[in-house]
């Protein structure tokens, strides 16, 4: 049986270019393309692929999450990220999402060939650049900032998401039901535990891990 593939990706010749490399393939069919997070989402209800190739940095709704709505909402659909970054930064929180592969842009087009097969089969692939990561993450080789975010509590852990969107104390306060005294409190214990001293910092620290983009706790 053919393979059902949706492509995203907000560059228009990086997309079309896949587009034409993969329907090179008798077994592999596209049924659809998009530029966005947002629109794969859409795109995922209508026509429900077997795989979606997806790449990490979009406008509004970024690729990982919406791996991770995508995989929440259609379990059975499988996404492989193609990204250009091997980073730490952008492969643990994409595998977090959900992916069940992760290759990159620059991978040998029957390499990105066989990864969807194999995919589709069960089957999880990396590319070997990005493997070293998940490999010290199991061995338990956080950083320090790594351990202090999971010592925050899971309430601290909702102000924080919070704070990462930019929201003040009275706009936490609504979000999450609970007083402005309250989001004060839990303000102050994760500037302790994260040891920053402002919002600004707060705001770098949530850029680098990518925390008000999905839920990586």
């Amino acid at each position: 049986m053919s393979i059902r593939i949706a492509v995203v990706d907000d560059h228009h010749v990086v997309r079309k270019g896949l587009i034409y490399f993969l329907e090179t393939y008798h077994d592999f069919t596209i049924v659809g393309e998009a530029e966005d997070g947002e629109a794969a989402l859409t795109l995922v209800e209508k026509v429900q692929p077997d795989i979606v190739l997806m790449d990490v940095i979009m406008p509004g709704i970024n690729g990982i999450e919406a791996t991770k709505k995508i995989k929440q909402k259609w379990p059975t659909v499988h996404v492989v990220v193609l990204s250009s970054s091997a980073e730490r930064e952008s492969v643990i929180p994409a595998l977090q999402a959900g992916a069940n592969g992760y290759q990159l842009k620059e991978v040998d087009p029957e390499m990105l060939a066989e990864t969807i097969r194999a995919v589709c089969s069960g089957e999880s692939r990396l590319h070997p650049k990005v493997t070293k990561h998940v490999l010290t993450r199991m061995n338990g080789d956080e950083s320090e900032e790594e351990k202090r975010l999971r010592d925050l509590t899971n309430r601290e852990k909702d102000v924080l998401r919070e704070l990462a969107k930019g929201q003040s104390n009275k706009e936490i306060a609504s979000e999450l039901h609970i007083s402005e005294k309250t989001v004060k409190t839990h303000v102050s214990n994760i500037f302790w535990k994260l040891d920053v001293h402002d919002r600004t910092q707060v705001a770098l620290f949530a850029i680098k891990y990518g925390i008000s983009e999905y839920d990586r706790f």
